[in-house]
């Protein structure tokens, strides 16, 4: 699939364990099954209920076009026929920082930051 960065199924191992801050959002901590990544992903519960031991498919894509064109920058709702259409809940943002150990290394712990929305996110590879 063009334009696709990652993509696993997440099981919820915890949700908002330091407490709940916002009404409508929680902190998911969850793990990936394929690859054993950790990610804490902040979520709208209003839109997109979530409670512990749910799974879900997490898809990191450069672009909502399933031929991987670049997109224009906004978001129509009434666009059809992209990877949106087969998710329940969309989130458009911004990675904003890489972190990590020593890139070229495999067995390095490996972070990827992302914004959408004044929501965040952290997908974390650790050493095997």
């Amino acid at each position: 699939m063009a334009g696709v960065l990652f993509e696993d199924i997440f099981d919820v191992k915890d949700v908002d364990p330091n407490g709940k801050k916002f009404d409508r959002v929680s902190r998911l901590f969850c793990e990936s099954e394929s690859f054993k990544m950790d990610l804490i992903l902040d979520v709208n519960t209003m839109i997109y209920p979530v409670v512990l031991r749910d799974k879900f498919r997490l898809l990191l894509a450069t672009t909502l076009q399933e031929d991987g064109a670049p997109d224009d920058g906004s978001y129509t709702a009434s666009l059809e026929g992209t990877r949106a259409d087969t998710f329940e809940y969309v989130m458009y943002g911004r990675i904003y920082r890489i972190e990590g150990d020593d890139f070229g290394d495999s067995n390095a712990i490996l972070s990827a930051y992302i914004s959408y929305g004044g929501l965040l996110m952290r997908l974390k590879r650790c050493s095997k």
